[in-house]
């Protein structure tokens, strides 16, 4: 007898269903904490055989730390998901959990690779870095087109080279 679980996640609490043979055995909440989460599972679920849970943003963080815990994890598409949950008449977190356990039980979706935390941190890294020097630029430009008006130009500058130029207009 395996047991199925889906888990509709939140930040304050998670909605937790357990499934065995097309029943719903146990609907519950925890706190969204992966120890928590992995006890009540290991009490209410002790053969588990999936968790199926959708992606988000704190899907990768929460599929390692699901499986540090030693629980069969999977992850899916949240479009996907959220097309087979729709269907529910009433959308509640609960609802949406006892969905996601009854899609582990029938196989009906597409599990999503989960890229590991060294590859997550670079990416993380390079877009915020990015992020950031758009952001200057963009800041820079408006500064050059807010003074224009007063008739001051700044020369081609980055930087601190800009700062200083800004300031030296300024001054004048």
């Amino acid at each position: 007898m395996s047991e199925y679980i889906g888990p509709d996640v939140s930040l304050k609490d998670i909605a937790i269903c357990v499934r065995r043979d097309g029943q719903r055995i146990w609907p519950g909440k925890c706190a969204f904490d992966p120890v928590v989460i992995a006890g009540a599972v290991r009490t209410h679920a002790p053969e588990a055989r999936q968790i199926v849970f959708e992606t988000g943003s704190l899907s990768i963080w929460f599929f390692h730390a699901l499986t540090a815990e030693g629980l069969p994890a999977i992850y899916i598409d949240a479009r996907h998901g959220k097309a087979a949950l729709d269907m529910a008449a009433n959308k509640t977190g609960a609802n949406d959990a006892d969905g996601l356990a009854h899609l582990a039980k029938v196989g009906f979706f597409r599990e999503v690779c989960v890229k590991g935390y060294d590859s997550t941190l670079v990416r993380t890294l390079v877009a915020g870095r990015d992020k950031l020097v758009r952001m200057t630029t963009e800041l820079s430009n408006e500064i050059c087109g807010l003074i224009k008006t007063f008739g001051l130009i700044v020369p081609g500058a980055k930087g601190r080279s800009f700062e200083a130029e800004v300031r030296r207009l300024f001054s004048d």
